[in-house]
């Protein structure tokens, strides 16, 4: 087994073990002599984030864009270092590279209902929302989503249904709604109590 491949494992074994901060170091040493391996410098992105360091993982993703551009794997998980640091119409504007090929990916329909949110755009959001749950309609994330954007549009009867839906899905969405501030105006209202409790 060459040098390159033991570094490469043990990066591999330490990012599995959740030790990040180890995993990024040997994937540096991994890439001082494979600097274009496109999985090495997508895991070592991976682990910057799990570390919550998301501004060096989207340089980490970005160094590998240049290298292979539009690399999905890489644009997707830039999606979500650039949403947890607020920088919503860059990671907008990522969905959407990969959403002109790929209308039905899943994952980034995902983030883009997120970033919508975010971005206060709650019909939009809705409509992503929609279409996800035509084609998987007991997805308890995405009808949860649906109610935290019906609650801040008002539509408190769509939003109680949804709720309900994701609740008879999973009991973690009644702890989740209780918690969550999308549903503030609600938490005085005797549906939505009745739904928590």
């Amino acid at each position: 087994m060459s040098e390159s491949d033991v570094l490469l494992n043990e990066a591999n074994k330490l990012f599995l073990k959740k030790y990040y901060r180890d995993a990024v170091l040997m994937y540096e040493k991994f890439l001082k002599l494979d600097s274009t391996n496109i999985s090495a410098i997508n895991n070592k992105g991976y682990a910057l984030s799990k570390s919550k360091d998301y501004k060096d993982a989207i340089d980490c993703y970005n160094e590998g864009l240049r290298i292979k551009p539009n690399d999905k794997t890489l644009l997707i998980n830039k999606i979500s270092a650039l949403r947890k640091i607020g920088a919503l119409d860059e990671a907008l504007d990522a969905c959407n590279i990969i959403l002109e090929d790929e209308s039905d990916n899943f994952i980034v329909l995902y983030h883009k209902i997120r970033i919508l949110y975010m971005l206060e755009m709650y019909n939009e959001s809705l409509d992503i929302c929609s279409k996800i749950l035509n084609m998987y309609p007991k997805n308890a994330d995405v009808l949860f989503d649906q109610a935290c954007n019906y609650a801040q549009i008002s539509n408190v009867p769509d939003c109680l249904l949804a709720l309900e839906s994701a609740i008879d899905i999973s009991y973690e969405f009644k702890i989740k709604a209780k918690k969550d501030k999308a549903f503030e105006l609600l938490s005085t209202r005797q549906e939505f109590l009745k739904l928590v409790s």
